[in-house]
């Protein structure tokens, strides 16, 4: 396995809750439609977009890109059936990590008391 990229991120929980209190709407601009239903039946919506928000600004930084040419609407994150996290890349993300010679994404998420933090790693097999 080769790496390609690597990313992390840290978030406050707390400004998370803050916004999403200001603005109702705003986890709409983070998650995509596939990942609402759970953000929205989560038993703590703000940690949830919290780690969701680390997870794809690690994603970005792992890309090289940084959120702006890839959006937080072009990384999905999902788990599987025993709860790991997984990352699907779309448009301009899934192009950007071809031209880099990625093919397999690696994602970790974790959040304690106030803070969110993701790692990505993204391989070439």
């Amino acid at each position: 396995m080769s790496v390609i990229g690597i990313g992390t991120d840290i978030v406050s929980i707390v400004r998370i809750r803050d916004v999403l209190e200001r603005n109702p709407r705003f986890a709409e601009r983070v998650l995509t439609p596939h990942e609402m239903p759970r953000f929205q039946s989560h038993a703590n919506p703000a940690a949830f977009l919290a780690k969701r928000w680390a997870a794809k600004e690690a994603a970005a930084k792992a890309l090289g890109t940084g959120i702006g040419k890839v959006s937080f609407q072009h990384i999905v994150i999902e788990s599987n059936a025993a709860g790991q996290p997984f990352l699907t890349l779309l448009d301009e993300a899934r192009a950007q990590a071809g031209l880099l010679g990625a093919r397999q994404y690696h994602v970790s998420m974790s959040d304690e008391k106030d803070y969110a933090i993701a790692y990505v790693v993204l391989s070439s097999n």
